[in-house]
């Protein structure tokens, strides 16, 4: 992978807001990094809305389930808090008489990841989301030595969302690998919106927008198109 920063090895895969897609975008670059011949490890920190990494609901599972090298393999290995309410970190730690630690947390990550690269994070929800009662998601990326993604919606409401999203990073001296803008949702944005999405972040911003990543029918298998945000990035 090709990046700026020392910290290319670990990408942290943050977004806009809460269900943006962020665990697609974490699912295709495990899969376009296995493709390249990688060896790519995942890792959802911090997991809300399930009771185990193995319920349904699960980011670990959902990215398991579709990497085929990671078939059969325990999505446990990729979470090291996982809380039943589908809240911001701190509280859904809090409605279980818990609280996250920072260190254990930053400790217990480099222990899993060892000698892998590149690592994978993916945060939960959006950048200003707290993680305790005096650490937001964003604090997470420098405490990781991570290099921040930014998955944002493509269609109406994203000029704002990610230009303010930028700035907290920017805020805190951490620059973008990127932007990529995530279309799932119907009806698809419309062409002339996307185009002035695009040049408003990108001018705006300073930073490139690698891309858009549309509907993906079959996980297991997207068509070769939705890698291509990914390869103007990386590689």
């Amino acid at each position: 992978m090709r990046a700026s920063s020392g910290s290319a090895s670990r990408l942290f895969v943050t977004g806009t807001d809460t269900g943006i897609g962020k665990t697609v975008l974490s699912l295709l670059l495990v899969q376009c990094l296995y493709q390249r011949g990688r060896n790519p490890l995942y890792m959802k920190l911090i997991q809300t809305g399930c009771t185990t990494p193995h319920d349904a609901e699960s980011d670990a599972r959902f990215i398991y389930d579709h990497v085929p090298e990671l078939r059969g393999k325990d999505p446990g290995d990729s979470v090291l808090y996982c809380f039943k309410n589908p809240k911001a970190p701190y509280f859904a730690a809090r409605d279980e008489g818990m609280e996250i630690d920072p260190q254990v947390l930053r400790q217990s990550f480099e222990a899993r990841i060892a000698s892998r690269s590149p690592v994978i994070v993916e945060g939960a929800g959006g950048l200003l989301v707290p993680v305790t009662a005096h650490l937001l998601m964003i604090d997470l990326i420098p405490l990781l030595g991570a290099r921040p993604i930014l998955a944002a919606r493509a269609g109406l409401g994203t000029i704002n969302h990610t230009l303010l999203s930028i700035e907290a990073l920017r805020a805190r001296g951490m620059e973008l690998a990127g932007v990529v803008l995530m279309d799932s949702h119907e009806p698809q944005t419309p062409p002339e919106m996307m185009r002035e999405n695009i040049e408003a972040v990108e001018q705006i911003g300073k930073v490139r927008v690698a891309g858009v990543i549309g509907r993906i029918g079959d996980f297991s298998n997207p068509d070769d198109e939705c890698y291509a945000p990914l390869r103007n990035l990386f590689f």
